[in-house]
């Protein structure tokens, strides 16, 4: 994996020569990750002008899940006592000659970007933006194994979910259970916070478990999501507990079913993001649900839940090859409960055969 770290920061390199400054330095945790292989905590990496150093409190605790750093990365220690790695990264790149420094605007705080500006006065700073997180929006075929191990994961969870007795449990305790699985499963820990949904919560975008009790007759919608080696997946599914859907919910449920398959189907190299939030919002709008929808219908996935690219009305862009995605609309009626289908797939040429799904629990609309 060397190479793989040595590649991304010279193509992170190039971009900062691109714009006039010779160094660099990375502040965001999911981006140091990208760079450098792990991300101790408050850990800063420095692209310089001599040499790339990680820059740290205390040497780097051996935790898997965490991540191990690139062996051709020059460890600088700070002393557990104090010091801020990325005000220390500047001084650094300082002492190496540089002129000018690209930093990440959007992830340092005022004080660390004056501290920065104490200690290496005759420093340019220059703002890096989210450069990094453009690099990170295709993933190589290593990056995809995780995510695909991740997914694996989190549906062998939820499916012994599924053959548990569920009524009269409550949404925190399945939650609960929930992520016990994943690491249960060799999952690095939950990709966010399990959503397990009930009744008349059923169907809501990122819901927060209650103590309501399941009931019969009530739809359950699950969203959950693993990590493995840093990678986040996400999968959600919707049921009937305990006896045969009643005509609404069967409405219901095909409707979104069918959304979210418009919006699979669009999954194409060369597809405009917003079109693909179009194919799926459209099946909801002629259905007379355009109020109240989620403000998109899937993002990228990686070393973040919540990474480029956002399916939305006015993303612009279009999907590259090799780019996770989830696709999950939904719908929620208040009072009633509602539905979400959730899916992370990676983009693939027709040739290859199109989406690939990583998420394969059953879109079925089973009865439990």
């Amino acid at each position: 994996m060397s190479e793989v770290y040595a590649a991304r920061r010279t193509r992170l390199r190039e971009r900062c020569q691109a714009g006039g400054s010779a160094s660099a330095l990375v502040s965001r945790p999911a981006n140091v990750r990208y760079l450098a292989g792990a991300a101790p905590k408050g850990a800063a990496l420095l692209l310089g002008k001599t040499e790339d150093l990680l820059v740290c409190v205390g040497p780097p605790e051996e935790r898997p899940a965490e991540g191990r750093p690139d062996e051709a990365l020059r460890i600088h220690t700070l002393p557990r006592a104090g010091g801020d790695p990325a005000v220390a990264a500047a001084d650094l790149a300082a002492g190496q000659g540089a002129d000018a420094l690209a930093v990440e605007e959007h992830h340092l705080t005022v004080a660390r970007h004056r501290a920065i500006r104490s200690v290496a006065p005759r420093l340019r700073l220059a703002d890096l933006g989210c450069a990094v997180e453009q690099l990170r929006v295709v993933k190589d075929e290593e990056e995809i194994s995780c995510l695909r191990i991740g997914a694996e994961i989190a549906d062998q969870a939820l499916g012994e979910l599924l053959e548990s007795i569920l009524v009269g449990r409550t949404e925190r305790h399945l939650a609960l259970e929930l992520e016990r699985r994943l690491v249960d499963h060799g999952a690095d820990g939950p990709a966010f916070p399990t959503a397990v949904a009930t009744g008349p919560n059923s169907g809501r975008r990122a819901h927060r478990p209650t103590d309501r009790r399941v009931e019969e007759g009530d739809f359950l919608s699950v969203c959950l999501g693993a990590t493995y080696r840093g990678y986040r997946c996400e999968i959600g599914r919707t049921f009937v507990i305990g006896t045969s859907p009643a005509d609404w919910q069967i409405d219901l449920y095909d409707l979104v079913f069918a959304a979210q398959r418009a919006g699979r189907e669009m999954l194409a190299p060369g597809a405009a993001y917003r079109d693909v939030d179009r194919a799926a919002r459209q099946v909801l709008d002629s259905a007379g649900y355009a109020e109240g929808l989620p403000s998109l219908t899937g993002h990228g996935v990686g070393l973040e839940i919540d990474e480029d690219p956002q399916l939305a009305p006015a993303a612009m862009g279009k999907l590259d090859a090799c780019v996770p995605v989830t696709v999950e609309p939904g719908v929620h009626l208040p009072g009633r409960g509602g539905v979400r289908i959730d899916d992370t797939l990676v983009v693939r040429p027709e040739a290859d055969g199109g989406p690939e799904l990583l998420t394969i629990t059953t879109k079925e609309l089973l009865a439990l």
